[in-house]
């Protein structure tokens, strides 16, 4: 059911109103801010491992100076992409409350089971 003009300017200004009062919720709430920061930083750092590799192949054949920097180069661009990789899977994904049946199945089970005695 699409919403009339009257009810589309009252969203609009709803929504302009929370970006005014409080940005972070506002951005929370589009969550394209955070989650398009982390998914930059991740193809930056495999980008950058893939950098790191061309220099330790090359390294091999010129000096090996080269090729200790272009590890490094991978090591610290290998952890920035496992980092922001899991952190964009955090964003997109909201983790179950502690304490909910969600996570511990098993658990469930054998409750079920003792119950029935």
């Amino acid at each position: 059911m699409a919403l009339s003009d009257q009810e589309q300017r009252l969203l609009e200004q709803l929504e302009q109103a929370l970006a005014a009062d409080d940005p972070k919720l506002a951005n929370a709430l589009r969550g394209t801010g955070s989650r398009k920061l982390q998914r930059r930083r991740a193809a930056l750092g495999g980008l950058g491992f893939l950098l790191g590799v061309v220099a330790l192949v090359a390294g091999m054949e010129t000096s090996p100076v080269v090729s200790i920097l272009g590890f490094v180069v991978m090591l610290g661009c290998g952890v920035l992409l496992l980092t922001s990789w899991r952190q964009v899977g955090d964003v997109a994904a909201p983790r179950p409350r502690a304490g909910s049946d969600n996570d511990k199945p098993d658990e469930r089970w054998r409750r079920g089971l003792d119950d029935d005695n």
